[in-house]
């Protein structure tokens, strides 16, 4: 099977140097009209409700699914690993579907959030919901691990999409590393918003299911207990109320993207229906060097941070004696991490995104030491919080501003291989799916074979040690084994220069063909063949002027239409 042709590729939002006032470039030089701040504000706003859910999922699913449905650990593992295996294996097989879309009326990406999002509200509200207590085991395992594969699957559908447009916003490079980093910092103000919202509205009935700890027996009181009974089913309701809270803000965040960004294909993203088979496609992108690097550093990244996260409740509530605080420490660690981002968008800049991964890298190291080594002190946790928040900035902000590098890598290496973007960040988020399933199949089983019980009050010393394993030197193991990683990714600033020249050479010579070959083979105008030049089509019969402006309108931006009618030649 042939690969797509990139010579009919519409290429909106191209302009050139000639056709506007003051132009100081050359005539014929290809320029990408910038990218406009309305459009950067409502992409990123798009990216909030896979962030809001995900890391309200990571902070406290483990610690719902123990301490509120009263599963065994062993259950909770299973539901946790599976789901996020079962998602992970979905994200490739929807990039694939996503690739193999044809280009609709609303474009190509935008149709497959819009009919996800209903269905992605629905099964996040059952998953937080709790079946009635007289419930066999086995149905309330099948209901959480079917409720949870479903939401998944459906952000799924409207994860894998999004990250795609990335490449469809227009603009030049250094425009998608501006949107990258706005998304980024409203991905983390919705991580902040999402995390702050459950943990503020659940956070004080965990606290007082602890306060109804039995100091004689150091266990909770039977289920019967009308106190212990009536504080459960109040902490039930409330993981409710936050879950209709944040499925409604889910809801506004895919409004406003699709009310506020058009798909715009680009010199080598002609947003068309590929025509690899699914396999081809996987060994292209996966023998691609500087995306196989990535991959494996984002791996590594992403697995370090998520058992941290998800062990991160348990361990202030069981390890540290900060039961009713946890969710104040990760309000202000989202905090910082939201206003660290325009700091490391500057960083990576000024010295380049491989040196701003080590540094931000660096920084939580000493703060997940003493973390483990402290407990008790409030105030000294939030120093280390802090300072693991502005490391957290560089986990949302860097891989998803290198992945765009290393996907022009790929176009420009293999130009005839085209509309394969949707693969590419397909992979990249099954990668990170599957890092917090296996983050969080590793923590709960490692407290299940710790001996964790729900219904201790106090734990035995093997568990309290498996939290402390867990939460710093897993982690910094991985996280050195990412910064390793990352040493051998091969581009670097000087890469990006040279890779930004070619694209600009790539795009000026394809609209330059575009035009020519559109408007000397359209159908009703064959005639017209032997124009060979713009001056001489301007010329010709009336008949010639609805054509471009028709293909105008559909190929390239309303701006670009305002060019060309307004060219001197």
């Amino acid at each position: 099977m042939l690969p797509d042709s990139p010579r009919h590729a519409p290429l909106p939002g191209l302009t050139h140097a000639g056709d506007s006032p003051g132009a100081s470039s050359s005539h014929g030089e290809m320029q990408l009209a910038p990218l406009p701040f309305s459009r950067k504000l409502c992409y990123a706003i798009g990216g909030a409700p896979y962030q809001m859910t995900g890391n309200a999922l990571g902070f406290f699913l483990q610690i719902f699914l123990l301490d509120v449905v009263q599963l065994e650990a062993f259950h909770s593992s299973l539901i946790l690993f599976l789901g996020r295996a079962w998602d992970a294996v979905t994200d490739p097989a929807v990039g694939f579907l996503v690739s193999k879309s044809p280009r609709r009326k609303l474009g190509k990406l935008i149709p497959w959030i819009v009919s996800s999002t209903p269905f992605g509200v629905v099964f996040y509200c059952l998953v937080w919901s709790t079946p009635s207590d007289a419930m066999p085991v086995s149905l309330k395992f099948l209901w959480y691990l079917t409720t949870y594969c479903f939401f998944q699957t459906s952000m799924t559908c409207y994860h894998v999409p999004y990250s795609s447009l990335t490449m469809f916003l227009g603009g030049n490079q250094r425009d998608r590393d501006s949107a990258t980093a706005y998304r980024m910092g409203v991905e983390v103000f919705s991580t902040l918003v999402g995390s702050g919202i459950q943990g503020q509205i659940v956070g004080r009935y965990h606290a007082s299911m602890m306060k109804s700890c039995s100091v004689p027996n150091g266990t909770l009181y039977n289920s019967t207990s009308l106190g212990l009974t009536d504080t459960l089913e109040n902490t039930r309701r409330a993981y409710v109320i936050a879950s209709v809270v944040l499925g409604s803000l889910y809801c506004m965040a895919c409004l406003i993207l699709f009310l506020g960004v058009k798909e715009q294909p680009g010199p080598l993203s002609p947003l068309g229906k590929t025509q690899l088979p699914f396999f081809h496609s996987l060994r292209l992108i996966l023998g691609h060097q500087p995306y196989a690097w990535l991959l494996c550093g984002f791996l590594f990244m992403s697995l370090a941070f998520q058992i941290a996260q998800g062990i991160f409740a348990f361990f202030c509530t069981h390890a540290a004696g900060l039961a009713g605080k946890f969710q104040h420490l990760v309000l202000i660690m989202l905090v910082v991490a939201s206003l660290s981002i325009p700091f490391w968008q500057w960083f990576l800049v000024r010295f380049g995104k491989k040196t701003a991964v080590f540094v931000g890298l660096s920084l939580i190291i000493p703060a997940l030491i003493v973390i483990t080594l402290v407990s008790h002190n409030f105030l000294v946790f939030v120093f280390m919080v802090v300072l693991a928040g502005c490391s957290l900035a560089v986990l949302y902000l860097l891989p998803w501003s290198m992945l765009p590098d290393a996907v022009d890598d790929f176009r420009l290496k293999n130009p005839n291989y085209l509309n394969l973007e949707a693969f590419f960040y397909s992979f990249y988020v099954f990668f990170n799916k599957f890092a917090g399933g296996l983050s969080l199949g590793i923590s709960t089983m490692s407290l299940h074979f710790a001996g964790y019980r729900a219904s201790d009050c106090t734990h035995n010393p093997s568990v309290i040690l498996t939290l402390r394993i867990l939460m710093a030197p897993v982690p910094i193991t991985l996280l050195l084994i990412a910064m390793a990683t990352f040493c051998f990714y091969p581009i670097d600033e000087e890469r990006r220069k040279q890779m930004r020249v070619e694209m600009e050479a790539a795009g000026s010579s394809n609209w330059q063909d575009d035009v020519s070959y559109t408007v000397l083979t359209h159908p009703s105008h064959k005639e017209q063949r032997n124009c060979h030049t713009r001056t001489d089509r301007w010329s010709s019969s009336s008949r010639i002027l609805p054509l471009i402006v028709e293909w105008s309108m559909l190929a390239a931006s309303e701006e670009g239409v305002k060019h060309l009618l307004n060219d001197p030649d």
